[in-house]
This record gives C-alpha cells, structure tokens and sequence, in this order.
C-alpha cells in the first residue's frame, strides 16, 4: 500500500489494546503536508471515554509488564530496535510527507529509534539498585527500582519519532506502560510506527490522538504516574503545574536558545560549515538550533562571507527529492518565523544571506536560510526563540563578552563554541550555562549521556541512566531475617538516657 493510500487508512484511527480502532470523536483536524499544502488525511480528536479506556487498558498491561524479568524485556525490545533498522526507510517516507524533512534526515531519526532501544534494553538490566552497609549487625539493607506505571509522553512535531524512542524505551524497559499523545501535525506517521512495536503485549503502548484537551486528560488522569513533555515553555509550565497537584513526576524539554561562539584560534571553514548545520538542521526546527552567534571581532567579517556562502549552497525543496532542507513544518511555524524575521530588520539586522521564500517554490511552507549580521544583544531575534533557519550574528570583543552574552538568556538548553584555545575551551566547560555543550562538533548525542537543559528549558533528563531514572522509583528496603527485638532503639527508652539523669 503506498504511502498516501496509508495517510487514509489511518485517518480518524486510534491505537488501542494493540489495534488500530476507528475513533468516535466527531471533531477531526486535517494533516496538511508542508511541501504541497495538500490535505493527505485526517486525525481524530479523540473523545474522554477513549482516553479513559486507553487509562484503563494500560493499567492493566503495565501489572502484568513489570513483573516480566528484565532479560526476557531486553530481548523483545531487541527485536523491535532489529525491525525499525529493517524498515526504517519505509517509515521515513510517512516522516517526510507530514513533518517536511529531507528524507535523509528522516532516516537518520529512524535509525536513532533503534539504538535508543537497544541502549535502554541493556542499562535496565545493568542497575535494579543497590546494596548499602547496615546500620545494624545481622540486618541487610538495600534499593530497588520499580516502574512508575503508566507514562503519559506529549510529543512535539519536530523529531516525533526519536523522541517516542528515547522515552518509551527507557521506561518501558524500566517495566512501565506507555501513552502517546502525538503532536496533530505528524501523528499518522506516530501510528503508523506503532506497527514497529507488535511484539509487545497488547495494551502496553498506545496512542490517542488529538489536541491540548486529551494531553490534559491523560496527564491529570489519577491511573497515570509519570509524565514526558517536549513543547513550548507556557504548555510545559501547565504539564508542570497539574503534576505538582499530585506529585507526579514530570519531564519536560521546553524551548531553547543556544549560543553559538566562533573564537581568532577556530578553524573557520569547519567552523562556517559546522554553523551552517547547527542553525539550518531541520529547516531550524531543533530545540538545540544554534540561533545566537557570537564571533569575534578579529575574525566577524570573514566568518559571515562563509556561513553566507554556506547558506547559499544549500538546496532548498521537497523533502523526497534531493534537497537539503525541506519545508517548515507547518503554516503556523512560517507565519510566526516570518515575524518575527521582520521584526530583526525593523531593530536594524541587515541581511546577508536569504531572508525570504525560495522563488522557484510556489507550494509549500518554504524559508530560505538566512543570515543576519549587525544584530545587538538587546534584540528580540537573539533573546526569543526563532525555531526556524536563520543565523543572527552579534560582534564580540574577546572571549569574556562572548560567555556573558551566551549566559544572558532565560534558557540553558546546549551551547556552543568553535576554539582551539585549551583555556578558552576547559573555561567554557566551566562557565557556559547549560545542560548540554558542544564544543567543535555541533548537534550530536550519545545514548549513554544525559539530554536535557536547565532555567527555563525544562527539568529533568532524557537518556544515560538518568533517562531511565526518569520513569523509575527507588524503594529502600531493610530486612532483620531473625526478627530480633530492637531494644537499643525502641520502647521502653532506659531511665539512663533521659534528660533528668543527663542533668544530675
């Protein structure tokens, strides 16, 4: 069946106890694809009652999940990273049509499912706690970690499907049950992937489609435990505020600002490609874009003529052709870059590269990469988030102007910066404010070590063991195997120890 043939199939679906179901809700929103404006299907708004029967099925399967030894759970998780890597091309077509990205990207995104599940299928395996030195001769004390139950994960249009991966694999690897609410722009793809995942017992990953009203029911829901956001700032703040109601954990990845600083000792050509890829990766559409450059004065002028040139390499298209950069994901997306890209030159940026829509383009949600130069701290295209392809440059003096300016932002998400200074980097290691740094080698993860930010970029960690502590709690258990009474420690206290004999 060909991919739009798909797109049909699954409009106004939900996938639940481990089938695709036809939802009862009469509100549907349309999928439009960025690259044609063509309405390639439908999804279901989905009603309460179906959200309450997702509840309802999960909390069964997670029961009998967790009780599952943790070798029998790597195995299956095994099999699903082996089957994403046998098909991964195939669901990177459905990626490309409603996300927009180049197909390319949409492969890479795939493949990075699968080392996501394979890494979280052993590291549960590695740690169920820890052994402690009693406190008391005979006794034996020590930590287990126990799934949470059911996750709620909130995904966000831009990277749906590795972002489903680093979160479900780590906490259904820890035992848990999963409930996705995809983002409406790409949650037929999200279904689609679901099929990755049939050799899970039915129930324990399920998705319900649908706007902010089915996220907030899913996370208020008293039958889930945890929850993992990826969103804007306002939306992670409400996710926060209703899990603090009942102390249920909470992930969130919110926006991000990242700096980006090139220095006299940096390799400029690698520096001016590795910009380039920082700031137009996804059509900009990265929490982890770099969207603040901070250059300095020695070296401003001919690092700008090569990121231009750079920019002006790039293919700008259809995701499914050969291009570099696809479409803006959605109307919305453009409309507000554009913005707030007017109001850059409106402060006085002056263009130097791109700065508007591709002329041989005459579909789609198309932005051409740009570079703006003669950009101040104050302004508004270096202090907010722009989520889209563009690269603001601002004039340094010297490398202590570069750290305060990186610091002097609401977020803390990842930093950058190109040196080949051995003081200048170990003191970026120190001082730059953020949860992730890049220093020469923009943009790349690593399973085994922490993502996440800090300030306003969210709370809380994805990948490493701290992603798997993220869907875990930790039971302290003391154990007297005799039972034997505790007479240092219980009542009656001894006459000797009471404060009218401490005063004789």
């Amino acid at each position: 069946m060909s991919a739009l043939a798909e797109f049909s199939r699954l409009s106004g679906r939900l996938f639940i106890d481990g089938d695709y179901v036809a939802s009862s809700a009469t509100e549907q929103f349309e999928v439009v694809e960025p690259a044609t404006e063509a309405v390639i299907g439908r999804i279901a708004d989905a009603t309460d009652k179906e959200v309450d029967q997702a509840i309802d099925i999960a909390d069964q399967a997670r029961r009998k999940w967790s009780r599952i030894d943790t070798r029998s759970r790597a195995v299956i998780l095994h099999d699903i990273a082996a089957g994403i890597r046998r098909d991964m091309r195939r669901f990177a077509e459905y990626l490309t049509r409603e996300e927009g990205k180049p197909f390319k990207e949409a492969v890479d995104e795939i493949s990075w499912c699968a080392t996501a599940i394979d890494y979280y299928a052993e590291i549960a395996r590695h740690d169920a706690g820890r052994l402690a030195g009693t406190t008391v001769p005979g006794q034996f004390h020590f930590a287990v970690k126990e799934p949470l139950g059911t996750i709620v994960i909130v995904l966000p249009f831009n990277y749906p499907l590795v972002l489903l991966c680093w979160e479900a694999s780590a906490a259904l690897a820890a035992g848990n049950a999963v409930i996705v609410k995809p983002h409406e722009q790409t949650s037929i793809t999200t279904l689609k992937f679901m099929e990755v995942f049939a050799g899970l017992p039915k129930g324990l990953i399920q998705v319900v489609t649908g706007g902010a009203r089915v996220g907030q029911r899913l996370i208020a829901s008293e039958k889930t435990h945890g929850v993992a956001y990826t969103g804007s700032v306002a939306v992670g703040q409400a996710v926060a505020r209703t899990c603090a109601e009942s102390f249920k954990p909470c992930l969130i990845e919110a926006s991000g600002n990242d700096p980006f600083i090139v220095m006299p000792s940096a390799p400029l050509e690698i520096a001016a490609r590795g910009a380039a890829f920082a700031a137009y990766l996804n059509c900009g559409q990265v929490c982890t874009s770099a969207e603040r450059f901070y250059v300095h004065d020695a070296i401003h002028d001919e690092f700008v003529e090569r990121l231009a040139a750079e920019a002006k390499k790039l293919r700008v298209g259809n995701g499914l052709d050969s291009v570099d950069i696809g479409p803006m994901a959605t109307r919305k997306q453009r409309d507000r870059f554009e913005a707030m890209m007017a109001r850059a030159r409106q402060q006085g940026a002056k263009v130097k590269a791109g700065g508007g829509r591709p002329a041989h383009l005459n579909q789609g949600w198309f932005v051409e990469p740009t570079v703006l130069t003669e950009v101040t701290p104050d302004m508004e295209i270096l202090n907010e988030e722009p989520f889209g392809p563009v690269a603001p440059i601002c004039r340094v003096k010297d490398f202590d102007e570069a750290i305060s300016l990186a610091n002097r932002s609401r977020f803390g998400l990842g930093g950058n910066i190109y040196t080949l200074d051995p003081d200048e980097i170990f003191r970026s290691v120190n001082e730059i404010e953020s949860g992730i740094l890049w220093i020469n080698a923009p943009l790349l993860d690593n399973d085994a070590l922490p993502f996440g930010g800090r300030k306003m970029s969210g709370t809380g960690r994805q990948l490493g063991p701290e992603g798997l502590s993220q869907f875990q709690n930790t039971k302290f258990v003391m154990i007297d195997p005799k039972a034997s009474n505790q007479d240092f420690w219980w009542f009656p206290y001894a006459d000797a120890e009471s404060y009218a004999q401490h005063n004789k």
